[in-house]
């Protein structure tokens, strides 16, 4: 006769598998529950990148991260690390750039993979980046002239400070070693390297001049009002640790004016460089107001260079700018704004939000392939209340002193005028580059 089942041993085990069960099914909820917010968010970042996609805004500026699939584990340690807002997202478990023009060449990313997914490189397959060559020391091929910021592919403005500190500590070395000319050192640009130089040099005592086409803070004083900039502490030049994390465009301005004002550094503004020259033992440095005879130059110049035009008569008018500054300067007045970029399209629904303002948009092109969708909508919403007109396919003829002539599919229109902003981005100071004999490589998605 078998021998009767062991209650006991019995209810034991049922009460240890409930016991599991009340351990298992939590555990089992918030395992789903994560996996169901996570392709909630995989949609929605998806989502945002067909958004650039359609938008056209798929090239990074400058240095960014490029993500190795087989590598990636998902961990999202990369995009945490990101300073700036939805860069970097998972989309079906990996790590994409959804945001590529968002993206400032931080570089906190690749330091956060925990699995080295990610390699740091300038352009891309599609799109090339003319990065000029220079040396660890900042030093071109050209000995003598020396290149900081964001025209060497750094728009992050803390490394761009550091590199125009470090720039001129090499500088310093070379142009003691010279003798027989006005200058150490001719800085060109005040940008955030070229402000950080100048600061340096008259730290320093060294016989400097800068020089300035535009205004202090170079492709910073472009930024869009209240951008939120500076991502991370730096040591500035005679100012000392400058602490921001996260700022307006508008605060570290005026904080670098400040800056300017207390240490009475001088930059020659409004004065573009035409031509470098080599002369004797050094360098002549002519500007539009000048010349200057030169140990060495830094050039701290951006990649935006010098404002495209649109080289028609009448554009040398002073109504004629090629930024926006404060949509409030416009209020009141019939303004034409040329473009179909962002800035194009958040000057124009800026302006038609002044009081009296008359705003017209003109683009050469059928659709605003290069804008973010929130801008493209905004404009498309006022010009339908009203609010401002957009002529696409059109072309700017003629400025006159009281109103504007434009041409869209064959017909002429003359629109009553005073002020006229250009926002056609900038041409690429690559031929400068060439003509002065420093060479330039075009990276496609390398280092």
């Amino acid at each position: 006769m078998e021998n009767p089942p062991d209650l006991n041993n019995i209810s034991s085990t049922i009460n240890d598998f409930l016991l599991l069960l009340v351990y298992l099914i939590p555990v089992a909820l918030i395992w789903f529950g994560r996996v169901y917010v996570r392709r909630r968010a995989s949609a929605r970042h998806a989502e945002i990148l067909r958004e650039n996609q359609e938008a056209g805004l798929t090239e990074p500026a400058s240095l960014h991260p490029l993500v190795d699939r087989d590598l990636c584990i998902g961990c999202n340690a990369c995009a945490k690390a990101c300073p700036e807002e939805k860069v970097l997202a998972i989309i079906h478990d990996k790590v994409e750039l959804i945001n590529p023009t968002k993206c400032i060449g931080h570089g906190a990313c690749a330091s956060a993979c925990p699995v080295n997914a990610i390699t740091l490189v300038f352009g891309t397959e599609k799109r090339g980046l003319d990065i000029p060559a220079v040396d660890p020391n900042f030093e071109s091929n050209v000995p003598g002239i020396f290149i900081a910021g964001e025209l060497g592919g750094m728009g992050l403005i803390r490394n761009a400070i550091e590199q125009g500190r470090q720039a001129m500590i090499s500088i310093k070395k070379k142009a003691d070693a010279k003798k027989g000319n006005a200058y150490d050192v001719v800085i060109i640009g005040a940008g955030p390297a070229g402000f950080s130089a100048s600061l340096f040099a008259l730290e320093n005592k060294m016989r400097s001049v800068t020089v300035e086409q535009e205004s202090l803070g170079g492709t910073v004083a472009h930024y869009p009002r209240g951008k939120i900039v500076m991502t991370a502490p730096v040591q500035l030049p005679m100012v000392g640790k400058v602490r921001f994390r996260e700022t307006t465009k508008e605060t570290l301005l005026t904080f670098w004016e400040n800056a300017a004002k207390d240490t009475g550094v001088k930059i020659n503004y409004g004065e573009r460089m035409e031509a470098i020259t080599p002369k004797g033992s050094g360098f002549e440095v002519k500007t539009t107001k000048g010349s200057y005879q030169t140990s060495t130059i830094l050039l701290a110049i951006g990649r935006r260079g010098t404002p495209r035009k649109l080289n028609v008569p009448g554009e040398e008018q002073n109504k004629v700018m090629y930024r926006l500054i404060d949509p409030e300067q416009y209020k009141g007045k019939h303004v034409l704004i040329v473009g179909g970029g962002d800035s194009a399209l958040e000057a124009a629904h800026s302006i038609a939000d002044e009081p009296g303002s008359t705003v017209t948009l003109s683009y050469r092109s059928a659709a605003f392939s290069r804008a973010k969708v929130k801008n493209r909508d905004k404009v498309q919403q006022y010009d339908a209340e009203g609010k401002l007109k957009v002529l696409m396919n059109s072309n700017v003829k003629e400025i006159l002193a009281d109103k504007v002539v434009i041409e869209q599919e064959g017909q002429k229109i003359i629109l009553p005028n005073d002020a006229v902003i250009v926002s056609a981005g900038g041409i690429v100071p690559t031929p400068l580059l060439k003509s002065i004999g420093i060479e330039v490589e075009t990276k496609f998605g390398t280092t």
